[in-house]
Order: structure tokens, then C-alpha cells, then sequence
């Protein structure tokens, strides 16, 4: 059966669709000794596919852990300043990856996986899924602001964006601070910081509490678990269908 390059590459568990992607345009990809450049190249069992000098393994058991990122480690599979990664924190000898990132002094949930398709579908803008942060920030909101954000959203880096749910849970005065939890449907990189950043608030303290219908009751920080087939099949659940 032929599949196509970049789906198979995400399911050998080297990577996600959209880093195979971009392997695969900047030459980095082999099929039976030659570059393939074009997206949507069909490959089958039968050829032999090098990723970065790596001979890919076809047939690899999928894993998927559920982990509570502690501040201090980056969301990547090395570091060239040696700072501590998050795959340190897993007991496998199988490649992994994070599904999206968190920052370096943001602590929360966060999904790691070898599925390349599930860690596609979740990150796909198209599926809606949902992540609630609770951040702490300073100064305090003006009202109207966190009205404007609420009701309407707000533009950062030329993109609106609109929380799906937000709401205030505490202030407190003495620090100029409050804590909000916010809903988002974005991934990109740095959103719930760059969001507060434009109506003059700093996140001091910023947690990951849910993704999608996942949360992190019975773990402490840098502890983790794995994902049960019942989970599995109701994150692919979440896949919209095209029109």
C-alpha cells in the first residue's frame, strides 16, 4: 500500500508531520538512496526511507505519556546551551517528542508521543482544540481591558486572537496582581504571554491545567503517566472532518 512520505516518517515516531514536512523540502529525506524534495511523494513498505542519516524503523509500538512539565526544562529532544530536556523526565528508550511546547519557566501539561499523526491532529488549528492556562499577572487588568479581551479578542503579532472562555479568580492588591484562567484554541509560540503583554501586563507564573478533556489530577510536578487506549481514541476523536 502506498502512503505518503511525511505521513510515514510521523508514524515511524521520528518526528511530526509538519517537521517531516519541512525535511523533506530542505533535502534532508532519502528514498532508496535518492533526495526527495516534493511533499505528497508516495512511498511502501518495500522502500527504504533515511531521515538525517537515520535509517527510519517501520512498525514502531506507539506510546503516549501525559507529563507535568516542571519550570526549568525546554520542550525539545536537545539543547545546545545543555539545559535540562523533558524527555529526561520519562523512562523509555523510545524517541519521543512533545506535542507543541511549553517555555522554559512555564510549568503544566503537556503530551508526549512517537505518533506523528495524533501529534499533527492535535496541533492543527482546524481541530479546536482546547487549552486552559492559569496565569498570574502585573499589573492588575483595568476592567475594560479584560472586557475587550473577552469579548472581543485582541491582535498580536498581526493575528487576532479571542480567549474561548476567561475569567478572573483572584486578586490580590498588595502585589498588583490577580490570577486569570484562560481558554485558548492558538498554539503559537509565546500566545498567553504576548496577550496579556499588549493591555500592559507581565505573566509572573504561567501553568498548563488542561488539554482538551485532559488534566493533571494525581501528579506532582515532573511526574507523569501513560495515556490509556480509551484516551488515545477520544484525542483522535477530536479530528474535525473536512468539508
Amino acid at each position: 500500500m502506498e502512503e505518503r512520505l511525511q505521513k510515514v516518517i510521523a508514524n515511524s515516531g521520528y518526528t511530526s508531520r509538519r517537521k517531516a514536512e519541512e525535511l523533506i523540502t530542505k533535502g534532508k529525506v532519502l528514498v532508496n538512496n535518492k533526495v526527495v524534495k516534493e511533499l505528497g511523494t508516495k512511498v511502501t513498505d518495500a522502500d527504504e526511507i533515511i531521515v538525517n542519516g537515520v535509517t527510519l524503523e517501520r512498525e514502531v509500538k506507539k506510546e503516549y505519556y501525559l507529563l507535568y512539565k516542571p519550570a526549568g526544562y525546554i520542550c525539545s529532544l536537545s539543547d545546545e546551551h545543555n539545559r535540562k530536556i523533558i524527555t529526561e523526565l520519562i523512562d523509555t528508550k523510545t524517541r519521543i517528542y512533545p506535542v507543541g511546547r511549553l517555555d522554559y519557566d512555564t510549568t503544566g501539561l503537556i503530551i508526549l508521543t512517537n505518533d506523528g499523526e495524533l501529534s499533527n491532529l492535535l496541533m492543527h488549528p482546524t481541530n479546536g482544540v482546547e487549552k486552559v492556562y492559569r496565569a498570574t499577572v502585573s499589573p492588575i487588568m483595568k476592567i475594560e481591558d479584560f472586557l475587550t479581551l473577552k469579548n472581543k479578542g485582541v491582535t498580536v503579532n498581526g493575528r487576532k486572537v479571542k480567549p474561548s472562555r476567561i475569567k478572573i479568580k483572584s486578586k490580590n492588591e498588595n502585589k498588583n496582581s490577580e490570577i486569570i484562567e484562560i481558554s485558548l484554541i492558538e498554539g503559537r509560540n509565546h500566545i498567553v504571554k504576548n496577550i496579556f503583554k499588549e493591555f500592559g501586563s507581565e505573566v509572573i507564573k504561567l501553568k498548563r491545567e488542561r488539554y482538551a478533556f485532559l488534566n493533571l489530577d494525581g501528579l506532582a510536578e515532573g511526574g507523569y503517566r501513560e495515556l490509556n487506549l480509551k484516551e488515545v481514541k477520544k484525542l483522535y476523536s477530536l479530528k474535525k472532518n473536512s468539508k
